[in-house]
């Protein structure tokens, strides 16, 4: 049974339709992705699931809760990193983390969760004289203090450096290691095809698509392409008889081979018998990019290098 369930979900914002008909479900224990460009319709999509506005239309049901009819259930029961969501710059570790486990009926030992963080030595740091990536591994355990089923994290690496970043997607793995569903909103490539189980495509408020990244990316082209300079002429001949290939063509000094199944595999044992070698050999394949530009038309912006 889907622990959260989205149905023609509709938003509107005067004549603006920020979430336009978009239904999906979540399943106990999977990190779900919600991918989108900016101003994609994710974080409002989200808030409704939240409790934090209100639907025009459709359905929502979050642990078998309705957020329009009971928001104070649902905040003991869903955890929530809001893209937004900075405290006061005074405020200490220790305080921030009593204070919110005083708003839980069950809440989590904090001084565990804040030393599985790797906040331990940080209860006496004011929220300001924190780096980046001790922010937001702060608002992880605010977002946990509550031992939620579900924790929805919006945007959460936005901002920290590369590996800050891979810091905290393995504090996300860690996460749903202790049974925590956990809803995650981004718009990083990488980040989204590393960590979800499966991705909903969301674009102009509309649900594109719903599938694991490799799912998303075999839909697009489920072709692989070997790169390589070969030490001598080869007659192409012998590559396109291969039952794995489709084309080879020439780039400059190199052949580009295309195909299926286990491609490199068969390409090389034809070059070995021909006592040929493939020099800067490089496979490729369609990337979790490329299905967002197939099923959008557009690439998303604001990527970073990571």
């Amino acid at each position: 049974m889907a622990i959260i369930e989205v149905t023609d979900l509709v938003k509107r914002y005067g004549d603006h339709t920020a979430v336009n008909g978009v239904s999906f479900a979540v399943e106990p224990g999977e990190i779900f992705g919600i991918l989108g460009p900016n101003g994609a319709g994710k974080t409002t999509t989200v808030e409704c699931v939240e409790g934090l506005r209100r639907p025009d239309s459709g359905s929502i049901s979050v642990c078998g809760i309705d957020p329009r009819h009971d928001t104070g259930e649902l905040r003991q029961r869903l955890g929530v990193q809001l893209q937004e969501s900075d405290l006061p710059e005074k405020i200490k570790v220790r305080e921030a983390m009593e204070l919110y486990s005083s708003f839980y009926r069950d809440p989590a030992d904090w001084r565990q969760l804040v030393e599985v963080l790797g906040l331990g030595d940080k209860l006496e740091s004011q929220f300001g004289k924190l780096s980046g990536g001790q922010k937001q591994r702060l608002s992880i355990a605010l977002a946990l203090i509550g031992n939620p089923e579900v924790a929805v994290l919006d945007e959460l690496t936005t901002g920290l450096d590369p590996q800050a970043r891979r810091d905290t997607w393995e504090l996300i793995e860690g996460i749903r290691d202790r049974g925590v569903t956990i809803v995650l909103v981004t718009h990083f490539m990488e980040e989204a095809e590393r960590l979800c189980d499966r991705i909903a495509v969301i674009d102009a408020g509309r649900l594109v698509a719903v599938d694991s990244p490799a799912g998303l990316v075999s839909a697009v082209d489920d072709k692989q392409r070997i790169r390589f300079k070969p030490s001598a002429p080869i007659d192409h001949a012998l590559l396109t008889e291969l039952p794995e290939v489709d084309s080879v063509e020439r780039a400059g000094t190199q052949l580009v081979v295309t195909g299926t199944g286990n491609l490199l595999l068969a390409v090389t044992s034809v070059l070995a018998r021909n006592q040929i070698i493939a020099a800067d050999l490089r496979v490729e394949q369609t990337t979790l990019d490329d299905a967002f530009v197939a099923l959008t038309g557009r690439k998303l912006e604001n990527q970073e290098s990571l």
